[in-house]
């Protein structure tokens, strides 16, 4: 199946790679960064329960709000 927009697309994601290329030739000392470089010990579990406090709370209220609504239709 091809995307509406999938020539462009691929243009511009040649571009980008050309383009980080040169820039990863212009800078030879540094390498790319990857998410393990930038975090430290403890974040990963503290991600994670921040996802968790944010989101599930979320989940509650729709899940209670179908259940209300359902609860509504068959009384």
């Amino acid at each position: 199946m091809r995307l509406p927009f999938h020539g462009r697309y691929e243009r511009f994601r040649q571009l980008q790679r050309e383009r980080m290329g040169e820039e990863q030739e212009a800078m030879p000392g540094q390498d790319m960064i990857t998410p393990d470089d930038a975090m430290e010990k403890g974040d990963l579990p503290a991600m994670l329960i921040a996802a968790l406090v944010t989101i599930v709370p979320v989940c509650l209220l729709v899940l209670a709000a179908l259940a209300l609504v359902g609860y509504f239709f068959i009384v």
